[in-house]
């Protein structure tokens, strides 16, 4: 970590944080630590700042020129981070954010009352724009390391397309909430598996620029079999840029007839002025990233620590990617949210009531998530290391076993 680039999650006390409005910080009173939703407690990048404030010193405030710049920034990215070129430019467009971009591609590939692959546990909207597709979700569980059972894909490839219709697979790389990062062997498998069935396959890879070392990060587009891949990409994560909406959806090769189908309208959804953002992060963002990424190393490693200290009988993989920790709380005997439909971003049910009421603790509930995530939590550690610290010290204290 240089010394020009600190680690970004020090460099904000809790007083600071709380002044921000942002539901981070606003959906819990304030006695609460907020470790639920995936903002990050950062500044903000100084080259996204001076740009998009460069732009409301000139008025540039209208509509959305294009996916042109974005998508240079980030195939400029891509080649430094991942070893690949990216697709090309005519396989490209603009997006107001990569849930929305999703909602798009599977309008492409789907019809109402199609089916939806998911691996579970997996992203709460996932099961809930798939819904209001009017589209039927179907469950591929991770495997018991959670990574990807190709037996279990190619089970629910086959159910989804046994009456003759279209079925899309929407996988997440990394994956969220485990923080898994699918190989390239995995992912050729996973395309090999697709063509078989005739299922298309959408693929969120938001989280791509925040994987550590020990794992690499391979784009799905750049895979054997990845030609029919529709991708979404968006700086919101590695650059804490949520509230500045804009996305980029990519295309394999033997795709790029199905995006061209997308309406120009859907482009204008995007901010102009967060696309001036995230080019500023993709193009200048990197040594930034560096330091947080250093910064978030520790912390993954310091959870584990701490979990060991404080609620020893919590189960813990530590993430190869991502700032969020998937905990089994399963041993702490504490109800465990079964029952609860997933989709929900938030829910009382599970774990996390007993760590909200009773710790003032405020994780995401793991039911949310899926099968798998019954008796589980997810936890956002992009923090500080102090913050971090009283937190799970808070959730230490929560009340174990049948009699609590």
């Amino acid at each position: 970590m240089s010394p020009s680039h600190p680690n970004p999650l020090e460099q904000l006390t809790l007083d600071q944080l709380r002044t921000r409005t942002s539901i981070k910080w606003r959906a819990y009173p304030e006695d609460v630590l907020p470790l639920w939703v995936a903002e990050m407690d950062v500044p903000l990048v100084e080259a996204v700042h001076r740009a998009v404030s460069d732009a409301m010193s000139r008025g540039d405030t209208g509509y959305c020129s294009g996916s042109g710049p974005y998508a240079e920034a980030l195939a400029g990215f891509a080649r430094q981070r991942w070893g690949w070129e990216g697709p090309h430019p005519d396989r490209v467009a603009i997006m107001p954010d990569v849930m929305l971009g999703v909602v798009e591609m599977l309008r492409l590939v789907t019809d109402p009352g199609d089916t939806v692959v998911v691996n579970c546990p997996v992203y709460p909207p996932f099961y809930a724009f798939a819904a209001y597709l009017d589209r039927r979700v179907e469950e591929a569980p991770l495997d018991e390391h959670l990574r990807i059972d190709l037996a279990a894909l190619d089970d629910a490839f086959g159910r989804a397309t046994a009456d003759g219709r279209r079925a899309a697979y929407l996988l997440c790389n990394p994956h969220n909430p485990t923080g898994t990062v699918h190989t390239r062997e995995e992912l050729t498998a996973v395309a090999a598996l697709a063509a078989e069935h005739g299922v298309r396959v959408v693929v969120d890879e938001i989280h791509a620029p925040l994987v550590y070392a020990g794992a690499s990060f391979v784009p799905y587009l750049d895979v054997d079999g990845g030609e029919r891949g529709l991708s979404l990409m968006s700086g919101s994560k590695a650059w804490n840029l949520a509230g500045l909406k804009a996305a980029v959806a990519m295309a394999g090769e033997d795709a790029a007839q199905d995006l061209a189908r997308v309406p120009e309208v859907v482009g204008h959804g995007a901010s102009h002025l967060a696309a001036i953002g995230h080019t500023a992060a993709y193009a200048e963002g990197g040594p930034w990233l560096d330091a947080l990424l250093a910064g978030l190393e520790q912390n993954r490693h310091l959870v584990a620590d701490l979990l060991a200290e404080h609620l020893p009988e919590v189960r813990y993989a530590v993430p190869e990617a991502t700032f969020l920790a998937w905990l089994d709380c399963r041993g702490l005997g504490l109800p465990d949210g079964d029952g609860v439909e997933p989709g929900l971003v938030t829910t009382s049910a599970g774990p996390q009531a007993a760590f909200l009421e009773e710790c003032r603790v405020a994780l995401s509930a793991g039911p949310a998530f899926g099968t798998g995530g019954v008796g589980r939590v997810r936890l956002n550690f992009a923090t500080s290391r102090a913050i971090l610290t009283e937190a799970i010290e808070r959730m230490g204290k929560v009340t174990r076993g049948p009699g609590r």
